[in-house]
Order: C-alpha cells, then sequence, then structure tokens
C-alpha cells in the first residue's frame, strides 16, 4: 500500500495534470487537477479536488474467546463535537503507520500502547477507505485475540491507557461481545470503524469463537 509520500499510481483512466501541496502539516492536504474517463468512455472536463493525505492506518477489534468479550477504548474525539456528536466515542485501538510499518505491526504496537494488552494472533477483516469523497486514508482492521483484564462495574477497567507524549486520555471497558454487538447493529457505535469491526463480529463471531478456542491457550 502507499504512503502519502509516494506518487500517485498511475491509472489509464485518470489524467492527472497538477497536484499542489497546500497545507503540510500532521495531515497534508493537496490541490488535484484531473480528468477521468467517463462511464461511456468519455473524458470528463477539467476537475479540482482537494484531498487529505492521510495515508495508512490499522486498527484492532480486540475478542476474547474463553470470556467471550471485546475490549474497548473510549477516548475524546474534536471533530465528533464539531459534527454534532458525542465528543466521548467508543472505539477500537488504532493509529496511523510509522513509514514502511506493516498494518499488522501497527496493530500490534497500538493495543499495547493503548490498552496495555498484547494480542497472540491477528486476522485480517479487511482494508477500508474512510472517507472516499475527501481522503486517501486506508485502515486495516484486525481481529486480534487477547485475554480480557479484570473489569470492575460496568466492564470498567481500572486506570486509564495511551501515551502522555500525545496528551492521550483513554479509558478501557470489557463489554460482553453480544452487547458490544447490539450496539453496532442498532448504530450506537458512529465511530465507522469500530462498527465495521463490530459488524463483521456480528457475522463471524461463532465461526471465530470456535476456531480460537481449538487452538487452546494462548
Amino acid at each position: 500500500m502507499p504512503s502519502i509520500l509516494d506518487p500517485v499510481p498511475p491509472h489509464p483512466d485518470v489524467d492527472l495534470a497538477a497536484v499542489e501541496r497546500v497545507w503540510d502539516g500532521y495531515s497534508k492536504l493537496d490541490l488535484v487537477q484531473f480528468r477521468q474517463r467517463r462511464f461511456d468512455g468519455a473524458w470528463s472536463g477539467p476537475r479540482s479536488w482537494e484531498l487529505l493525505r492521510r495515508g495508512r492506518a490499522a486498527a484492532v477489534l480486540p475478542y476474547d474467546p474463553v470470556s467471550d468479550s471485546v475490549v474497548l477504548i473510549e477516548q475524546f474525539r474534536l471533530p465528533a463535537l464539531f459534527g454534532g456528536l458525542p465528543p466521548v466515542l467508543v472505539e477500537l485501538p488504532a493509529g496511523m503507520c510509522d513509514g514502511d510499518e506493516s498494518t499488522e505491526a501497527t496493530a500490534a504496537r497500538e493495543i499495547i500502547e493503548e490498552m496495555h494488552l498484547h494480542t497472540t494472533r491477528l486476522d485480517l477483516i479487511g482494508t477500508f477507505l474512510l472517507t472516499a469523497g475527501g481522503s486517501d486514508e486506508t485502515c486495516a482492521i484486525y481481529a486480534g485475540r487477547v485475554t480480557a483484564p479484570p473489569a470492575g462495574p460496568d466492564g470498567l477497567v481500572a486506570g486509564t491507557a495511551g501515551l502522555a507524549s500525545e496528551q492521550e486520555d483513554i479509558r478501557v471497558r470489557v463489554w460482553p461481545a453480544d452487547r458490544a454487538e447490539s450496539a453496532a447493529l442498532e448504530g450506537r457505535v458512529p465511530n465507522s470503524v469500530a462498527a465495521i469491526g463490530l459488524l463483521w463480529l456480528a457475522a463471524r463471531r461463532a465461526e471465530l469463537r470456535a476456531a480460537w478456542l481449538a487452538e487452546g491457550a494462548p
């Protein structure tokens, strides 16, 4: 998968006239001038598009097949507030890939940083384009086998996690798998990556649990 520093791969149905970097902060914003081949075979007229260049990310859905539970995080998200949503979201541990780091390595690193948990295996659920109309960011989502930590009332795990250097303030909570799936199915998980992971689990949990339990103790 390309990073935000790689040249745009050529495509026979896309004519790139110019790519101008108009913002070069943590996220990169490019102004792209292009034409694309239409479904009738003709070329479109000149088009201009503002493209947020984010690159590759990875996330992991931590699932404990023994307790039949998932471990999710909660954290403050400023864009959710601006979008009219509650700013504290239920999420999966996730993050951007560092340089040429593989998405699997990113997923394994993020679950340690954001949950202090280790996975004993990672199964790829899929790679998804998160905002097709405005950004090139892709997220590879994995199901990760974990041993859920001890939890108090309502699944709350004592303490918080996250990197102090990044001002992360992350709360960890253990959910019964069926409860977490119901929240996603009822539209109560507005974070798209978490919803995708939980909806996948709702469709595949019986199969996944049987396979992981058959492997024995991690």
